[in-house]
């Protein structure tokens, strides 16, 4: 697998890649440069308002380098505060 690749990231697996791919991030650079709650974000407007917590923390995870599971509950605690408006569709 390239290093360029999405999927050389922690946490982006085939199905958030094609995800991803959906607005636009191809590649492991793109990803790096946006705002990993800005992103989610996108994902859920543009593409499946019902991803739940665990595809947030996956996408947090995949921007700093560490397992979804170790992040889950700050990335969900962040969100809140960053989309106050935002209702989950789906928890996890």
């Amino acid at each position: 697998m390239p290093k360029s690749s999405l999927e050389s990231l922690p946490n982006i697996g085939p199905k958030i890649a094609a995800t991803l791919n959906k607005i636009g991030i191809t590649d492991r650079e793109q990803f790096l440069a946006r705002d990993p709650y800005e992103i989610f974000h996108e994902l859920t407007e543009k593409v499946d308002p019902s991803l739940c917590r665990c595809a947030l923390a996956s996408i947090v995870g995949a921007h700093h380098g560490v397992k979804w599971n170790t992040i889950h509950a700050q990335a969900a605690k962040e969100f809140d505060r960053l989309y106050p408006d935002h209702t989950w569709k789906n928890k996890c």
